[in-house]
């Protein structure tokens, strides 16, 4: 069983890939208190691992593989396993305690690694319904994690269950700002997350273009005037193509806009600094969904980010409103 001191060095392992990969997140999460903070690291850390295996350059079978593992690895350590902490692993290690400390659901981490899976398989989604589906699994479940850790205000007279489809709702607009935001280098990885059905609604997508959609969508960001096909499946002209497919951008981010509407309510259920947390997250991707909608063909030509600086005030304006 892992020690005190291992368990501490653990977190610091947590917090660290915390710190220099969740360059949105990381804002958020260091107005937390300190118990708080180290329980969502380790549940950062453990989907960043999960993340990176779908990402990677390994072959689908051995990502599949790996993803199994994590599995296992997982319910080891979720209720109602009683085996005692793991040792070895600090991610493991770090949310085998978390675990313990907190009532985190069973089955919500599942779920993220159910989602990456879709990724490794390849699966594209015909309706918004379906890339709901999927990013209920990504995000969704992270956000049910996550108001596990914070807890809900007894006062407020909310139920659990109400709470959670806010936590959900609130995922669900993150991950769909990362679609957004990442259009152009999903498609030249050979992954489109914009639903079919709307890609056709736009003039992007022709039924027998399905299998060059990725493509298409790359070479639009890009400007090379290879557009997807349109109506009898013709190429699209760059201008008309950059245009079709900034305007799916916002119809999109306006899709966004309205989870956001609704997710952000939980945190007025929230205590004042795990609401300020949640607002500096949430706030920097509203801002950055605001970049995206403000001017589409950047965004798709590009990854947009916002500077430090931007992210350091988002996160003081979040603790402010929280009260913290």
């Amino acid at each position: 069983m892992s020690s005190p001191a291992g368990i501490a060095e653990a977190y610091a392992h947590c917090e660290a890939v915390t710190r220099a990969e969740a360059a949105n997140f990381f804002y958020g999460i260091r107005l937390l208190p300190r118990e708080r903070r180290r329980a969502i690291c380790a549940v950062y850390a453990f989907a960043r691992r999960v993340d990176d295996i779908g990402d990677g350059p390994l072959a689908r079978e051995e990502k599949l593989r790996l993803l199994d593992a994590e599995a296992v690895a997982l319910a080891a350590v979720e209720p109602p396993a009683a085996d005692p902490l793991p040792e070895g692993d600090p991610v493991m290690v770090a949310l085998a305690d978390a675990y313990r400390r907190f009532p985190l659901p069973a089955g919500a981490l599942g779920e993220l690694i159910e989602g990456v899976r879709m990724d490794v398989l390849g699966v594209t989604y015909e309706r918004f319904e379906d890339l709901v589906l999927y990013c209920r699994r990504v995000a969704g479940g992270i956000g049910r994690v996550c108001l596990a850790i914070f807890g809900v205000r007894e006062a407020t007279g909310v139920d659990s269950a109400s709470a959670e489809t806010l936590a959900d709702e609130l995922g669900v607009a993150m991950q769909l700002t990362n679609i957004l935001r990442d259009v152009r280098e999903d498609a030249e990885n050979g992954r489109v997350y914009l639903p079919a059905e709307d890609l056709r609604r736009f003039g992007l997508l022709a039924p027998q273009d399905a299998r060059t959609v990725p493509q298409a969508l790359a070479a639009l960001a890009a400007g090379t005037g290879e557009g997807a096909g349109t109506g009898a499946g013709a190429g699209v002209a760059e201008d008309a193509g950059a245009l079709d497919l900034a305007a799916l951008v916002r119809f999109e981010a306006e899709r966004a806009r309205e989870w956001f509407a609704r997710g952000i309510a939980l945190t007025q259920l929230l205590d004042r600094r795990s609401a300020a947390s949640v607002l500096a997250m949430a706030g920097i991707y509203r801002r950055l969904l605001d970049r995206i909608e403000a001017d589409p063909q950047e965004a798709v030509r590009r990854r947009m980010s916002l500077p430090a600086r931007e992210k350091v005030w988002v996160a003081a304006h979040g603790m402010l409103r929280g009260g913290g």
